[in-house]
This record gives C-alpha cells, structure tokens and sequence, in this order.
C-alpha cells in the first residue's frame, strides 16, 4: 500500500452534539483547492426501527480500537480508489435522541466519483466493521441492545 497522507485523513469519536458531528466540519475538512467533488453522509437517530418506537438510541465503543478501525477505512479508500483524497469520520457514543447525528463522513476529490465512492466505503465499513454497539430505548421503557450489521450476514 503505498504511503498516505495522514493529514489527509479525521478520525474522531465525539460526544452527543459535539462540534465534531457538524456536518459543515465535515465539509470544510475535505475541501481542497485541487477538488471538484465532495460526498456528505449523515446518520441520525431515527424514530421508528423494525416497527418498534424509538425514543433514543445508546451507542457504546472502544474509542483507540474504533479510531483505528476508521483511520484503516480511509486508508482503504485512499488505496482502492484513489490516492489523493481527504476523508473525514465521526461518531458519536453515549445517549442520543431521535433527530440527533450520530455519524458524519465526507470525502473529498477531484471528482465526485471518487468522492461518492469513498464515502460510500468509508460508512459501510463504520457500519460493518467499527467496533460499535448501539442500545435502543422505546417509547414503552424498554430496551434492547440492536444487532447490527456486523451481525445480519450484509457484506459491507
């Protein structure tokens, strides 16, 4: 693999409504004067999850392990599709509410393929790969830990 920039790349974990999870941040990272493409994901907290009421979700992590695994994504893309890039990721742990972010990535190119491709990549390997685990709570008081996609069989 040859060698990246690792200026290039943001990995950070980020408490509930941290600066870090402003998508905005995100943008500004992978902004370059040599880029003419840049991807945005955005994940949120959402109020319905397999016909259940959701009224928060509590997301648990090793943060040293969950930074490497998502410094390794990026350098993935870096390698897979295209060397000149510059990725941003950041999730949150902790309690959130329905509405709240709970993921931003963003990637920047010179062209929005790259740019589509390497967001597209980085967030299935958070999905797939970080190791995460998330704690819904519903609206009649209980709750459940989910099991993720680590666990369902999808291929990232």
């Amino acid at each position: 693999m040859d060698t990246v920039d690792i200026s290039a790349i943001r990995a950070l974990v980020a408490a509930p409504r941290d600066a870090a999870l402003d998508p905005a941040r995100a943008l500004e990272f992978v902004t370059h004067e040599e880029f003419g493409g840049q991807a945005l994901f955005v994940g949120r907290v959402r109020r319905h999850n397999h016909g259940r009421d959701v009224v928060a979700v509590e997301y648990d992590l090793f943060e040293p392990l969950v930074r490497t695994t998502f410094e390794a994504l990026a350098r993935e893309a870096f390698a897979d599709i295209a060397p000149e890039l510059r990725v941003y990721v950041a999730h949150t742990h902790g309690r959130l509410e329905v509405g709240d972010i709970a993921v931003v990535v963003a990637a920047g190119s010179r062209h929005r393929d790259e740019a589509f491709r390497a967001c597209r990549a980085v967030i299935e390997g958070v999905k797939h790969r970080a190791p995460i685990w998330k704690r819904e709570h519903y609206v009649d008081g209980s709750s459940e830990w989910s099991e993720g996609c680590s666990l369902c069989g999808h291929k990232a």
